[in-house]
């Protein structure tokens, strides 16, 4: 029987988010590549924009008005829904490697007994089931595993696939919600992630302010760069642990993966940790002193120099071109 891949989406405001676009998007390709079919999947209290947005990716979207979500976790209600699909021929399930879809991925192998390859950076399809690489041992080594059993699920990288969308839209068919078969936790109360309104993961341009800022005022430096060149802030790990800017900035194998047209790094040395988070932006410029800083092997141009000098004169270069 051909395979049939199930791309469970998030959203966010009722918004499909860009890395439900791209699992979309890998669910066709590998419908294409295995000769199966794709479909999609929203489960939200008002699905019908995100579906009608995840239908340019695949040909078929089951869209599921489900209020629970709006006071529940939503993992468990998605979990229902993707577990009543299985019925109807439904043998991968592809969603974000992101808190909901870790937590929708493990009730899901809870429920059917399936297998689970994590954090997939890459997925094709080798003939008899879904290849996935992922990144380990902090960057070091790349595996490529497969699933022993027939069905599985995998959860994908953000990043880790381009969208693009299909030929021709696909048709949105509505679904009645299913009960939870799992308890689902009740929210209390949510909170708005600091700098929650510039997506660092879906940024064009990424400033990143490393251990050689030396403190929380050097990030103001780094604001004033992102600002002017139209980018978002980011952080390694370093300056995250010492405390000058928030866990929500930081880039690397512990924090965020981002792929931007120009990553800017200012005193960032370039660990193997944060360099898995950055390492596919299209271009890197990094400023050091330290001429031996390990970023200098990855970037594209690598500025030796103090961070303090070369980011103000930066500064006055854009500024003087904007004023012209």
């Amino acid at each position: 029987m051909p395979p049939v891949f199930l791309a469970v989406a998030e959203t966010v405001d009722g918004r499909l988010t860009k890395l439900s676009a791209e699992i979309a998007t890998l669910a066709r390709v590998l419908a294409d590549e295995s000769g199966g079919a794709a479909l999609g999947l929203v489960v939200d209290g008002a699905p019908d924009a995100a579906a009608a947005e995840l239908a340019t990716y695949v040909p078929r979207v089951l869209a599921v008005t489900d209020g629970g979500v709006a006071n529940d976790t939503w993992a468990p209600h998605a979990a229902a829904a993707a577990n009543a699909l299985i019925g109807e021929g439904v043998t991968h399930i592809l969603a974000g490697a992101t808190a909901d879809g870790r937590d929708l991925a493990g009730t899901l192998v809870g429920l059917l007994g399936w297998g689970l390859l994590a954090n997939a950076t890459g997925v094709t399809w080798d003939g008899a089931g879904p290849r996935v690489t992922a990144s380990v041992l902090g960057g070091k080594a790349i595996t490529a595993s497969t699933l022993a059993q027939g069905t599985g699920i995998v959860t994908v990288q953000l990043n880790a696939v381009t969208a693009e969308a299909a030929p021709a839209p696909g048709i949105v068919e509505a679904r009645a919600a299913v009960a939870p078969v799992t308890p689902a936790a009740v929210v209390l109360d949510r909170v708005s992630e600091a700098g929650a309104e510039a997506s660092l993961e879906e940024a064009r341009v990424v400033i990143v302010g490393g251990r050689g800022v030396g403190g929380p005022e050097g990030f103001a430096l780094v604001d004033e760069l992102a600002a002017a060149l139209g980018g978002v802030v980011g952080a390694t790990r370093a300056s995250v642990d010492a405390g000058w800017i928030a866990y929500a900035r930081q880039i690397g194998q512990t924090g965020k993966v981002v792929k931007p047209a120009l990553y800017l790094g200012l005193g960032v040395s370039g660990a193997m940790q944060h360099r898995v988070g950055m390492q596919a932006a299209e271009t890197i410029v990094a400023v050091n002193r330290d001429a031996d800083a390990p970023i200098g092997e990855i970037a594209d141009l690598f500025v030796v120099g103090d961070l303090f000098e070369v980011g103000p004169a930066l500064l006055t270069e854009l500024r003087s071109r904007r004023g012209a």
